[in-house]
């Protein structure tokens, strides 16, 4: 199952995109063995200042036909490390070919497009920068990755 990341704006080279960089790295070699992967990032920007309803018209545009969408939402589900993996492992057992998780922007995302969503995900009742919520959703990937293979990263 290919995974995509559609976030709005761009990763700068730093910190956080070298932990990014890491993360999907680590997932795409252990998910292989798993049908999970290989991840790609697809940015978009709004160059015209159009909010959050023309970055969900570049998002939109950006996700692959038939993938399962989940949005990055505050609004979303809560879910376990164990739980997320399992999650993934469902879509993958289903025979979903493409998943896509979709990061708003310093907005979020536009309602239209959050409400067509197949799942919506959050990481607490905190809000994240959005330039974060790329790192922690990598990381979270390879945790479900290491999960599955039985590896001993996640510790409970």
């Amino acid at each position: 199952m290919r995974v995509h990341i559609c976030a709005v704006g761009r990763l700068r080279q730093g910190p956080e995109r070298d932990l990014y960089d890491d993360y999907l790295t680590r997932f795409d070699r252990t998910g292989r063995a798993l049908a999970l992967g290989p991840a790609k990032l697809i940015e978009v920007e709004d160059k015209k200042g159009g909010g959050m309803t023309a970055e969900a018209a570049l998002l939109d545009r950006a996700i692959p036909s038939g993938s399962l969408i989940c949005v990055m939402d505050e609004r979303g589900k809560v879910q376990s490390s164990p739980q997320f993996a399992d999650q993934l492992a469902g879509w993958r057992d289903q025979g979903r070919q493409d998943v896509t998780f979709v990061i708003g922007g310093a907005d979020g995302i536009d309602p239209a497009l959050r409400d067509r969503a197949d799942a919506a995900m959050s990481f607490g009742k905190m809000v994240w920068p959005h330039m974060l919520v790329r790192v922690m959703l990598a990381e979270q990937l390879y945790r479900a990755a290491s999960i599955l293979a039985g590896s001993p990263y996640h510790r409970v």
